[in-house]
């Protein structure tokens, strides 16, 4: 299998990042340096350049540097033989998006063509914490299988929030609740078949993931719980039949947005029953998992980006990621404190590459053990 390489990118004010230019390396990039310096803005930006998001925020604005008005990031990737430049510029909330010079069809067709998974400390709770986290899983891994079900998501969330607001100013008889309704019931049908999908997917491969990451065999299960239906005339009576109990609870009843992955390890809950060191291998498993998921969909094996994942991994478990990390394909971005933690003896001298990040610039060079 192909892997996506990032060859070389450049930053213009992203947070602290106010001129970045750099030339990375084909298999391991490690960022090392003291909190608060700017490591996992680069990440960031790697992100934005190849998904149009933060996965630190969900505000645009605050991914631009203080002070001013507009930031950018430019890549130049690889992929097998071809070579193709990628950019993103942010402007208040305001998105643009070039490929190759051109604006791409959509954001989702965009969004496909340099797959990324990334790992960071705020991930902690995709296993342990609110149901959201896992539907932003499913929703990454969709994507890759079906494009369109970034569309659904967005048109379903918009019509669920105009169903909410007319119920709460205009009461549960209000004439245009039909029209919403019909498009919830649409949208979600469409939206619940793809989220579906992709928990067969997850389902099929975290055990492997899990066992990857632990050295150890311990049963380990995926199972999706949909909040609403793949049948449109079926969610759409249920929403109507709803109306009154909606317009006092404040949300609907039903629907993808109640949608949750839920995870068993043992035969038990892991959300409530898995200690803290299990939590942290069951987020790394997902992740991973996630990548398994996106390359086989993409037919191209993501870029990883892994924030100071030493700092949440026992040493057994940072052994066994770094021969995980060895035998794959992916591209590899990884941010550290302490560089000794980072075992690199697996990987040639050409395929790795250090780099310190210190107030805001980033310079090549080997970290001092």
């Amino acid at each position: 299998m192909i892997a996506v390489r990032l060859r070389s990118l450049s930053i213009k004010n992203v947070r602290n990042l106010a001129r970045v230019d750099v030339t990375l390396v084909p298999r391991l990039n490690i960022l090392f340096g003291d909190n608060g310096h700017g490591k996992t803005s680069f990440l960031e930006a790697i992100y934005l350049v190849c998904t149009t998001k933060s996965f630190r925020t969900a505000k645009m604005s605050e991914v631009v540097l203080h002070g001013e008005a507009v930031a950018s990031v430019r890549a130049s990737m690889l992929e097998g033989h071809e070579e193709r430049e990628q950019a993103i510029g942010l402007e208040g909330s305001k998105r643009y998006v070039t490929l190759a010079g051109k604006r791409p069809d959509s954001l989702a067709s965009y969004a496909v063509r340099s797959p990324v998974v990334v790992f960071h400390p705020g991930e902690m709770v995709l296993s342990s914490g609110p149901a959201s986290a896992r539907r932003m899983l499913l929703d990454r891994i969709a994507l890759f299988s079906d494009p369109s079900s970034m569309d659904h998501c967005r048109r379903y969330s918009a019509a669920l929030r105009a169903r909410q607001r007319t119920l709460e100013t205009r009461g549960s008889d209000a004439i245009e609740l039909g029209a919403f309704e019909e498009l919830m019931a649409l949208h979600g049908a469409s939206l619940t078949a793809a989220r579906r999908k992709a928990s067969e997917h997850i389902a099929e491969k975290l055990q492997r993931s899990f066992d990857r990451i632990t050295g150890e065999h311990k049963r380990i299960e995926a199972s999706y719980k949909p909040g609403g239906s793949e049948d449109p005339e079926q969610a759409r009576q249920l929403l109507c039949r709803m109306r009154d109990r909606d317009r006092h609870g404040k949300n609907a009843g039903s629907g993808p947005h109640r949608d949750d992955l839920k995870i068993k390890l043992g035969g038990y809950d892991a959300r409530i029953d898995a200690s803290q060191g299990e939590h942290r291998a069951i987020t790394m498993a997902l992740k991973i998992t996630e990548l398994y998921c996106i390359a086989e969909a993409r037919g191209t094996c993501p870029m990883l980006l892994l924030d100071d994942v030493s700092s949440e991994l026992d040493l057994g478990r940072t052994a066994l990621l770094f021969d995980f990390l060895r035998e794959t394909d992916a591209q590899v971005f990884l941010t550290t404190t302490q560089p000794s933690l980072v075992d690199t003896a697996k990987f040639g001298p050409s395929e790795r590459g250090e780099f310190l990040v210190r107030n805001g610039v980033v310079t090549a060079g080997r970290a001092a053990c």
